[in-house]
């Protein structure tokens, strides 16, 4: 269901692309739910009393599928028996093990998600069976979102230079173009109530712990303009985050909006995009807010910032602690003269996000696939 996030919205986009390439294209999942793609559709049931057994189950469903069924290039998002390709969208699993409460800000709470970690019995068989692929002397071109995904994956694995390759998320340009549908910024503002002289930062997140919500927050209070709107966008459950702006005393500059399979609207109500990120292997919202115009906002553990230049495109923090840096580039993307030039400067970075260059370069990596796999 391309609603659910940004890897599942990728993996649809993907086999679209691919499709208008001339190649035939299936995706195997457990569950396809409103998938209307016109990629082939292959059910493997995950059966079970937990998610563990869930996973374990479909992941061996799909291997005795894959025995079956021949495929000239398996492309994987998540860990799995075997594949061609391992394209760990949600980040490394064993980064998430050993180190996955690095989200949180508070040490009381990371120590409690470090626990946590230890006893989820499916985070721990994601990273094994990570482990048992990447480990394998003939396994997969692992395909990194960023730089900054590889270095993680460099601290828990050693695999060749040849079996790494590098591959930036893309933005559908069709979609998301800042020239299209001009209305729909007044329309959107007006149904939030949210006044012409109001300057909006706009945050999208699946997780607001992780994506910095909290610091947002922190940051909007010690600006102390009431023009500044922070305008937040995600299916989470808002009231204790609301109980924190209340506290904050911005209640009244923080707008939850709840999800929305309309991002688009959402950007171009905007004036900026902020995410102040703890972890993100490479962020597709911060890539859309720049092919929409946005400057953007966020942070070195984020892999989309590898694309920005910091004061060019937007601001890269050093880390979401940086609340004062954070207010900082707040104040500096408040003003308008600013905010045309990043403009600017985002939207020539449209080209690199280009779907094409994106599949040029993924059949690039499916080639090397191909020879590897002859060599073995």
């Amino acid at each position: 269901d391309p609603r659910r996030g940004g890897a599942e919205r990728y993996t649809a986009d993907l086999a679209a692309g691919l499709l208008g390439r001339g190649l035939k294209v299936s995706i195997i999942a457990s569950d396809l739910g409103d998938y209307a793609g016109e990629a082939g559709r292959v059910c493997v049931p995950a059966s079970g009393a937990t998610r563990m057994r869930r996973y374990v189950s479909f992941i061996d469903g799909v291997a005795s599928h894959l025995k079956k069924r021949s495929y000239d290039m398996v492309h994987a998002m998540l860990p799995v028996r075997s594949c061609d390709v391992y394209h760990p969208h949600a980040g490394i699993a064993a980064d998430y093990l050993n180190g996955g409460e690095l989200k949180y800000g508070k040490a009381i709470l990371r120590g409690a998600a470090r626990v946590g970690n230890f006893l989820n019995a499916k985070r721990r068989a994601f990273a094994r069976v990570e482990r048992e692929l990447l480990e394998k002397t003939d396994g997969p071109v692992v395909l990194c979102l960023s730089e900054y995904l590889k270095a993680n994956l460099r601290k828990h694995y050693t695999i060749e230079e040849e079996r790494l390759a590098t591959l930036f998320n893309a933005v559908d340009l069709m979609k998301f173009d800042p020239a299209a549908r001009p209305a729909s910024r007044d329309d959107l503002r007006d149904r939030l109530g949210i006044g012409a002289d109001k300057v909006v930062g706009l945050m999208i997140a699946q997780d607001f712990s992780r994506k910095g919500l909290a610091p947002a927050m922190q940051a909007l209070a010690r600006v102390q303009d009431e023009r500044l709107v922070l305008l937040v966008v995600g299916k989470e459950e808002a009231a204790p985050w609301r109980r924190m702006a209340k506290s904050l005393g911005v209640e009244q500059q923080v707008i939850f909006a709840g999800r929305t399979d309309d991002p688009v609207s959402f950007y171009l109500a905007a004036d900026f995009f902020v995410l102040p990120t703890r972890h993100d292997p490479c962020s597709l919202v911060v890539l859309e807010a720049l092919a929409m115009g946005l400057p953007v906002i966020s942070t070195k553990q984020n892999g989309a910032c590898e694309i920005m230049s910091n004061g060019r495109e937007g601001f890269v923090l050093d880390g979401p602690e940086d609340v004062e840096g954070l207010a900082a580039a707040y104040r500096m993307t408040m003003d308008s003269s600013n905010r045309r030039l990043m403009h600017t400067h985002a939207i020539s970075l449209r080209g690199s996000l280009a779907y094409g260059v994106h599949l040029d370069r993924l059949a690039a990596v499916y080639q090397r696939c191909a020879q590897l796999n002859r060599r073995v």
